[in-house]
């Protein structure tokens, strides 16, 4: 979970079926102790890229400044820039993402995104259990 530094970049590839692909960096808090003198590095950032449908919704919701929520996998390459040098890279590739913050609290603009958010049971509570109705036995759970 981060925030996105910029508004991501959407190239579209070339062939029949063109294909939208998203890059994107997250600035992801460390959690270590912050240093006393304030110089040390607090944020991570980390090069996302999102393929087809999640490239198109990247490109289409997300925007700088945003909170938002991945899943993925690695993914490591090199190749040699043009004086000459390997460049190593590593970037996630992105399998799942959504809005970390509602719509009106996060310091992007937002520009009238709807985040799509999955409903809780009505029977859940916050912290994730249900609530057993008065006069329910302990024999009759399905635990001990």
């Amino acid at each position: 979970m981060g925030r996105l530094t910029r508004d991501p970049e959407v190239r579209y590839s070339q062939g029949e079926r063109a294909m939208a692909i998203a890059r994107y960096t997250l600035a992801v808090d460390r959690r270590s102790r912050r240093s006393q003198d304030g110089n040390e590095q607090t944020a991570d950032f980390i090069n996302c890229v999102a393929f087809d449908r999640a490239g198109e919704f990247a490109e289409k919701y997300f925007r700088q400044g945003m909170r938002v929520l991945i899943s993925g996998r690695i993914q490591t390459g090199s190749y040699t820039n043009k004086d000459g040098v390997k460049v190593y890279t590593t970037d996630i590739v992105v399998e799942d993402q959504e809005f970390a913050d509602s719509k009106g609290s996060g310091s992007g603009e937002g520009g009238g995104y709807q985040p799509t958010s999955r409903p809780a049971p009505s029977s859940a509570i916050g912290d994730g259990f249900m609530n057993i109705p008065d006069g329910v036995e302990d024999e009759g759970l399905p635990f001990n």
